[in-house]
C-alpha cells in the first residue's frame, strides 16, 4: 500500500476520538439544560404562589410575561426542557441497546429537534 492510500482511510482513533467529542458535547449540552430548568424552578413556584393568593395578584404576575425578554427566555426554556428531554432519550437508548454508533449525528438531531420544537413554540405565540 503506498503513502497516498494509506492517509486517505480513516484510522480508528480517530474515529473514537471524535465519537468521544460528541459524546462528551452530549453530557455538558444535558447537564447544562438541566441547571437552566433548575434554575427556572424558583420563578415557577412564586407564580404558582401568586395564583393561590388570588386571581387579580396571579393576572399582575403574568401581565410581566408579555415582555420581549421574557419571551425570549421562554423560549429558552421550552428549547433546553426539550433537548434535557431529547438527550435524556439518547442516554437511554445507550444504555437499553447498548449501541455507539452514530454519536455525532444522534446528538446533531437532538439539537435540531430541541431547536424546532422551541420555534413553534415561539411562532405558537403561547
Amino acid at each position: 500500500m503506498s503513502a497516498g492510500t494509506q492517509t486517505a482511510l480513516p484510522r480508528r482513533g480517530a474515529l473514537q476520538a471524535a465519537r468521544l467529542r460528541a459524546g462528551f458535547a452530549a453530557a455538558l449540552l444535558h447537564r447544562l439544560s438541566g441547571v437552566a430548568l433548575a434554575l427556572f424552578l424558583p420563578m415557577h413556584f412564586i407564580a404558582l404562589g401568586t395564583a393561590l393568593q388570588g386571581a387579580d395578584r396571579f393576572e399582575s404576575f403574568l401581565g410581566l410575561t408579555h415582555n420581549g425578554f421574557v419571551r425570549m427566555a421562554e423560549w429558552g426554556l421550552v428549547s433546553a426542557l426539550a433537548l434535557h428531554l431529547v438527550l435524556g432519550l439518547r442516554v437511554l437508548a445507550l444504555e437499553w441497546f447498548a449501541t455507539h454508533e452514530h454519536t455525532a449525528l444522534i446528538v446533531s438531531v437532538c439539537v435540531a429537534v430541541s431547536l424546532a420544537v422551541g420555534l413553534l413554540f415561539l411562532l405558537g405565540g403561547a
